[in-house]
């Protein structure tokens, strides 16, 4: 019976917890306005994989783009996505929006 009422405590707590607004999950949150990526570089611990929650607040599609990590997706005005990158080795990889060459590369840094 002890062991019940404690699983049902932290079940209630989890439940609370994401309905005052707490994050759904780890993802870092990389954001598209104004023709730039924010934040320009992203560090991340090498060797762990990782997600980016990419929001594009702009007013026109992009494609966030990145032939190092291996990662491309087409991502509307106003959308927001969720990226899973596999763990990376110690090292810089670039990211971009493949739409508008001219809007400044990104950078990941796995440290």
């Amino acid at each position: 019976m002890k062991h019940l009422i404690v699983v049902f405590s932290l079940l209630l707590l989890t439940t609370v917890a994401r309905a005052a607004g707490a994050p759904a999950d780890d993802a870092i949150e990389l954001r598209f306005e104004n023709r730039r990526f924010t934040p320009q570089t992203i560090t991340v611990p090498a060797n762990r994989p990782f997600k980016i929650r990419i929001v594009n607040a702009g007013k026109e599609a992009i494609e966030f783009e990145s032939f190092k990590i291996n990662r491309e997706k087409v991502i509307g005005p106003g959308e927001t996505v969720t990226i899973n990158v596999p763990a990376l080795k110690a090292d810089s990889y670039d990211f971009y929006d493949d739409f508008h060459r001219d809007v400044p590369e990104g950078t990941i840094v796995a440290k």
